[in-house]
């Protein structure tokens, strides 16, 4: 009988070090957020831009300005990052711009993390519900999952998830999902490694010059 009650006195004695952990994990980009506000009381971004946030595909992306003229652009990409991030810091990396477009580059860490495809697809709806309750006129863009020689093990996963956010955001209204899936791949179905940095899996110029080229009609799209 003694031995049926320690599930549950184990769950109540880790409930605090959860609880503990949580925002721990939330706050660990505690400093690159506070360089943003910090950079904006400096030189303030203009309102109704064009947002690019998420993981460090988007950090990275140093030549946002250069590749979109003619269109204004913020960068607040924290490397590492998951959607969850995203969720959390959302106040302080989106709101405060008024965005008419958010183009959001994220779950790939979260899927590296061994959150399950079904957990990441969540997090991104209580994303979208939330950056609506805040910016109801807003475009969302998803930059859908890329596959690298880097995480080649998790292609199937990557694939799952792409199909389950574009199925999600096909019903929903002013959004919008930019498949970089098969450019990626070579004619032997391997990423090309030109795509990649000698990490093998950040953009290379080229990589970011594709996903420029198939952004740009998206993100002018009415």
């Amino acid at each position: 009988m003694r031995l049926a009650f320690l599930p549950a006195l184990l769950a109540l004695a880790l409930t605090p070090l959860l609880r503990a952990e949580a925002p721990a994990q939330a706050n660990r980009f505690e400093k690159e957020i506070a360089a943003f506000e910090a950079a904006d009381k400096t030189s303030p971004p203009p309102q109704g831009a064009i947002l690019f946030t998420g993981a460090s595909g988007i950090k990275r992306w140093t030549t946002l300005a250069e590749d979109f003229p003619g269109l204004q652009v913020i960068n607040r990409g924290f490397g590492g990052s998951q959607i969850s991030d995203s969720i959390h810091f959302l106040d302080r990396v989106s709101v405060p711009y008024h965005p008419k477009t958010i183009v959001l580059q994220a779950g790939g860490n979260d899927l590296n993390a061994g959150k399950p495809v079904a957990q990441v697809v969540a997090d991104f709806k209580t994303w979208v519900d939330k950056v609506r309750a805040k910016l109801p006129g807003v475009k969302i863009v998803y930059l859908g999952q890329s596959p690298s020689p880097a995480r080649w093990a998790q292609r199937e996963q990557q694939k799952e998830l792409n199909r389950l956010v574009q199925e999600y955001i096909a019903t929903g209204k002013n959004m919008a999902f930019v498949d970089l899936w098969d450019v990626t791949l070579g004619p032997d179905g391997q990423p090309r490694p030109e795509l990649f940095v000698a990490d093998k899996l950040h953009p290379s110029a080229e990589g970011y010059r594709i996903r420029t080229k198939l952004l740009r009609p998206v993100i002018e799209a009415p």
